[in-house]
């Protein structure tokens, strides 16, 4: 591992060099593009005379040797076809060696709940997909030190998050689609930590274009004091790797030993009890999460995370760890009810919503709303409704889809109003999902219904149930 705390840009394509002047003009363009590359990110002397710019140049070998050292290429000192390619990959723009004697010591926060301020957002996605892509890269970070973050709305935090064309105030400006992606800065005061994304590029939540949440991560671990590290399977990794299957994504244990030289491992927690496993011994009740008959209460997504609510636990199941994690309820939410009937998240509001009875409470992460509980019959049921089965909504639609013994009703998120109509028969509407609905989760462009120990694929689509899994599938059984 090859962790520094130093300062950094990003700036992740390098698929051109800056312009030279003068005599090099006329020379192979390779040579002038690697030239540029070496003085950027490998601290080639830029007082070097154009007349020297040849391949032969000893400098110039030995920062290739260098580079191809770093990046785990074979080293010949010869701009070979594989090193030029390396080169035109995308990439942070930080510096992989060298010093910087403007920032002695070890730059880390000296405390370890930070805040964050989104300052404003890009044009290519819904503000709640920058929140969550935002909110998951932080706890890439969250989950393997004793850190924390909270989110503030205005004045100044630790860390400012903002999408910027060109110049934008701090002399370092973006250049417009395709190179330079964004930039962070180290701890400490005033700018030191913020993160700056160019709004020319293509942002996106998969891996079609330049994925956000990957991004932020690697931007973050620079605001956290991170530097670059050799292993090509880490996330802070000079060059950028799209990864196809994002929900599998997790830190190398490279990342992990990075960030923890300088904040340590995260506090045990005794309140959290291990998952259990059919094989391990169970206090009285506790759910096996691969027990073939196993049902679930309520399930919903939360900044995305996926949580499973059973009895008075649930499993917790993160994008980046492959394990789901298991916690009683009051762990999070000291006041919620054991036994829960439903629950689901509304994303543009980055609120929860939990179900018990005729009663319902919004949180957001840890944090109960004031004002709650309170009544269903606010929403617009109407009194012959005694409890929720079930909930969903839908991001896109901004309709919310509550499910009663075997009819459902459709709440317009919007006006804050139940929409006329209903209820209406979910077999109407659902072909295919039959019998009392337990949970549904919408994600993946499906809804899978969960009924008993089975889950019911259904695409919205084509109006059809696709695959019937069992509904423990999601923590890792089959």
């Amino acid at each position: 591992m090859k962790h520094c705390t130093i300062f950094m840009l990003l700036c992740l394509p390098v698929c051109s060099a800056y312009p030279l002047n003068g005599a090099a003009k006329d020379e192979d363009p390779n040579m002038d593009f690697a030239q540029q590359y070496l003085e950027n990110y490998y601290n080639l002397g830029k007082d070097v005379q154009q007349v020297y710019r040849r391949k032969d140049n000893g400098a110039v070998v030995k920062k290739i040797q260098e580079m191809q050292k770093f990046l785990g290429l074979e080293v010949t000192g010869k701009l070979d076809s594989d090193t030029l390619e390396v080169m035109r990959k995308s990439r942070c723009g930080a510096p992989d060696v060298g010093t910087f004697s403007t920032f002695p010591g070890m730059p880390k926060w000296r405390k370890n709940h930070l805040t964050y301020r989104i300052v404003n957002y890009t044009r290519d996605l819904p503000r709640d997909a920058v929140d969550s892509a935002v909110e998951k890269a932080l706890k890439v970070w969250e989950e393997v030190t004793p850190l924390t973050f909270s989110r503030i709305h205005e004045g100044e935090a630790d860390i400012m998050i903002s999408f910027a064309v060109r110049e934008h105030g701090d002399f370092y400006p973006f250049d417009g689609p395709g190179e330079s992606l964004a930039h962070a800065y180290p701890p400490g005061p005033g700018f030191y930590g913020d993160v700056h994304f160019d709004d020319d590029e293509k942002w996106t939540e998969d891996a079609s274009g330049t994925n956000l949440f990957l991004v932020a991560a690697h931007e973050l671990g620079h605001s956290l004091g991170l530097f670059h590290s050799a292993n090509p399977k880490a996330l802070m990794y000079p060059l950028y790797n799209s990864f196809t299957d994002l929900t599998r994504f997790r830190l190398s244990q490279d990342d992990v030993d990075g960030i923890q030289s300088l904040y340590g491992p995260p506090p045990a927690s005794p309140a959290d009890p291990e998952l259990p496993t059919q094989s391990s011994p169970l206090e009285s009740g506790t759910p096996a999460p691969c027990d073939p008959a196993l049902s679930f209460d309520a399930v919903s997504t939360l900044r995305g995370e996926i949580l499973f609510f059973k009895d008075r636990y649930l499993w917790r199941k993160l994008p980046w760890k492959p394990k789901p994690e298991f916690h009683l309820i009051s762990t999070f939410w000291p006041s919620l009810p054991p036994h829960l009937d439903a629950a689901y998240e509304v994303k543009s509001k980055d609120t929860v919503f939990i179900f018990k009875g005729n009663k319902f409470w919004a949180v957001r992460g840890n944090d109960i709303q004031a004002g709650y509980p309170r009544s269903i019959y606010t929403l617009g049921f109407p009194p012959t409704i005694k409890k929720i089965d079930a909930a969903v909504s839908d991001k896109e639609k901004k309709k919310t889809y509550f499910f009663t013994g075997d009819k459902y009703w459709r709440f317009d998120e919007k006006s804050q109003s139940m929409e006329r109509g209903f209820p209406r028969p979910i077999a109407d509407d659902f072909p295919g999902v039959d019998g009392k609905v337990d949970a549904v989760l919408q994600t993946f462009g499906f809804f899978y219904f969960f009924s008993g120990s089975r889950q019911l694929e259904f695409d919205p689509n084509a109006r059809m149930v696709t695959h019937i899994f069992k509904s423990n599938s999601w923590l890792l059984c089959t």
